[in-house]
């Protein structure tokens, strides 16, 4: 079922993420704001909105999604992803449309998963399928999958290394409604986080 989800970030976080010293947003820009301000995430997830980069389309909105840690010795989280609305009424060739949505998300990795060769496509079919399951009608979908290390030397704090893959990927949604787009974009940042399903009982509990 492709239900539509409920009020997360309230009306303040859209008036303070809008530029205030520009002209009033136009109404499909609004609606779409307000579209995607309606996603409801699970409870491993955190929602916050992002101050959006203004350069890259004439009207922006942004917002975030992290996992959630009862771990206090993790300075940030496993997972964690960013999701940019962009419009330009004049329309892009490279979008086949007037509006954009870009996402970045980053996860870590287990030492198991380095250096496997499948995981940049296993990566890429989490936003698939979380779009196609969401059913969010897009167009122009394209990104990368990035797989990273980093180690650390001398006095700084953190983990030795941290091995991360990164998810990179726009398309163009079709209509203005963005619910679906919002909800898909948390089922994906919650597939990289390894969370199983919503309604599926952790492994130790499953009935054979």
């Amino acid at each position: 079922m492709c239900g539509a989800p409920r009020l997360r970030i309230t009306e303040s976080d859209l008036k303070s993420s809008l530029v205030s010293d520009a002209p009033a947003p136009p109404q499909e820009f609004q609606q779409a704001v307000a579209s995607l301000r309606s996603v409801a995430p699970r409870p491993e997830l955190l929602l916050s909105p992002l101050d959006a980069p203004p350069r890259l389309a004439p009207w922006t909105w942004a917002f975030s999604v992290e996992t959630v840690t009862d771990d206090d010795e993790l300075a940030e989280p496993d997972t964690s992803g960013r999701l940019i609305l962009l419009h330009d009424p004049a329309g892009q060739d490279a979008w086949a449309g007037t509006f954009r949505l870009v996402c970045f998300v980053q996860a870590r990795l287990e030492p198991e998963q380095l250096g496997d060769e499948m995981l940049p496509v296993v990566g890429w079919s989490w936003l698939t399928e979380a779009l196609e399951h969401a059913c969010a009608e897009h167009v122009a979908l394209g990104g990368t999958v990035t797989q990273t290390s980093s180690v650390r030397f001398g006095d700084i704090a953190g983990p030795r290394r941290d091995d991360d893959v990164e998810l990179r990927a726009s398309w163009t949604p079709v209509g203005t409604d963005m619910s679906r787009h919002a909800e898909a974009f948390c089922a994906l940042v919650a597939s990289a986080a390894g969370l199983p399903p919503v309604g599926a009982l952790p492994l130790a509990t499953r009935r054979v």
